[in-house]
């Protein structure tokens, strides 16, 4: 399924339009990526879990020369799936 076909989806379930689905996704996306950016957990009951997390910088190798290159630390985010959405996954 890509964003269009969500999109759809919303709008079907939910009795919006098109534009309006898209604008509440939207939103959505937006207002996770901000507060986990931020630091933040994002939780959402029965779907899961957004949280960012923190990779120590390390010694890597490119795949090409065989030479070591440092890669450095980074945030990146996280998702837990919650246990309603893994129960609907595994009946």
């Amino acid at each position: 399924m890509n964003k269009s076909e969500l999109v759809a989806a919303i709008a079907g379930s939910a009795d919006l339009s098109k534009a309006d689905a898209e604008n509440a996704l939207n939103a959505l996306i937006g207002s996770v990526q901000t507060a986990v950016a931020k630091g933040e957990k994002v939780v959402l009951p029965g779907f899961g879990t957004f949280a960012p997390s923190f990779r120590n910088a390390r010694t890597g190798m490119n795949p090409q020369t065989r030479e070591p290159l440092q890669i450095p630390a980074s945030t990146t985010a996280k998702f837990t799936v919650g246990s309603d959405f893994k129960n609907r996954l595994n009946p």
